[in-house]
């Protein structure tokens, strides 16, 4: 069963509240609504009703004391996103105590990265549902990952005779997966979200990650792609599921698309690389750099192993292909690439925002020694 209150616990903690606040740009009077930036562009709190900013003024970032850029980033992981997942319904339930239940989490943040199962959380959170409200809520969220997750994971397929599986093609077909993402996704496209996201791919024939986002999406019809094919390939571990391929009308190629981990398991750096390529293209003579006191990121990870659970030098230094690729019904050498991975961004994002003083404005939860 899922710790429910140890996560719960982790996030009462005072420090992490603190951090938790700091980050979150939320409205403190009720009855107005707070301006906030969206990419170089002002904007209300309120929602807009065909996913695009109105009314908007590109005036100067640096001369107005609210404009805050809100960055959220959820690490891919699988089966152990319903860890972001419990953050987020921790967060959403917190800001609804302020803003009662109009609150949702697209409201407070102006982008959202999500790679592998944190690009599915991603859409969810920011696609637009009944009434041009977001389709879930993060409380929602959980449940799907409940509800679903057996039914996309076997457990069959989970041990030994999975990885022999996988020896000889995916071990999942994945069929339920697609199905049920395009059935709750249908036929929006990633300009339609209702606040922007960024998801990584990996294009395994050019051999180069692909990255959609609202923004291209709304200025090249072609990237404007299904949120539907978008999900789905971004979940496309290799070995795990099938890869995706699909196409976009007038595009000049098609997709070849694998997991999003493979170049970018924690987003993090590539949203506040976003960010920054955003402002730079629109030339703005006021706005010459990314003002990091006023941009600020909430990362999460989907938990990892205590430090006791995982391998030594002695233990491995007998290895062979075999064992790197299956122990214990887990497989050390993927494990090993999306930690590092994930870590590597954290420290360089970690040192960037110390760097400039504004250590307070970038805030990492990776969660260990949980079982799932």
């Amino acid at each position: 069963m899922f710790p429910d209150q140890a996560i719960h616990h982790y996030l009462s903690t005072s420090s992490n509240v603190y951090h938790l606040s700091n980050i979150i740009h939320r409205r403190e009077n009720k009855e107005q609504n707070y301006p906030r930036l969206i990419m170089g562009s002002l904007e209300t709190n309120q929602l807009p009703t065909n996913g695009v900013s109105s009314n908007v003024d590109d005036s100067d970032l640096s001369d107005h004391p609210e404009k805050i850029v809100t960055v959220l980033s959820i690490d891919g992981g699988g089966v152990r996103g319903i860890i972001p997942a419990k953050i987020l319904e921790f967060l959403e339930n917190e800001l609804r105590k302020i803003d009662k239940e109009e609150t949702s989490l697209a409201n407070y943040f102006d982008l959202i990265a999500g790679t592998s199962t944190g690009g599915l959380m991603a859409t969810m959170l920011a696609a637009p549902g009944k009434d041009d409200k977001p389709l879930y809520s993060a409380k929602q969220i959980v449940e799907f990952y409940k509800e679903h997750s057996p039914k996309i994971f076997p457990i069959i397929w989970c041990g030994f005779w999975g990885f022999v599986r996988s020896l000889f093609g995916p071990r999942y077909d994945g069929k339920y997966l697609r199905n049920i993402i395009r059935e709750k996704l249908e036929e929006t496209r990633i300009s339609e979200t209702l606040t922007r996201v960024v998801i990584p791919t990996f294009d395994i024939k050019l051999l180069q990650p692909t990255i959609f986002s609202t923004t291209e999406g709304r200025s090249k019809p072609v990237k404007d792609a299904l949120l539907s094919d978008i999900c789905i390939s971004t979940s496309a571990a290799p070995t795990f599921f099938p890869a995706h391929n699909f196409t976009i009308k007038d595009a000049p190629r098609d997709f070849h698309l694998v997991d999003g981990g493979v170049a970018a398991n924690n987003p993090t750096m590539l949203a506040i690389n976003h960010v920054r390529r955003k402002i730079i293209l629109d030339k703005d003579p006021n706005v010459k750099a990314v003002d990091y006191k006023k941009l600020k990121v909430l990362s999460l990870g989907t938990g990892s192993a205590a430090i006791d659970a995982n391998y030594d030098a002695p233990q491995v230094a007998k290895w062979g292909m075999f064992r790197w690729f299956y122990s214990n019904g887990s497989s050390p050498l993927m494990e090993t690439f999306n930690q590092a991975s994930s870590d590597m961004v954290d420290i360089h994002v970690s040192a960037l925002f110390q760097e400039l003083d504004h250590q307070d404005n970038y805030f990492r939860i990776q969660i260990i020694k949980i079982a799932l």
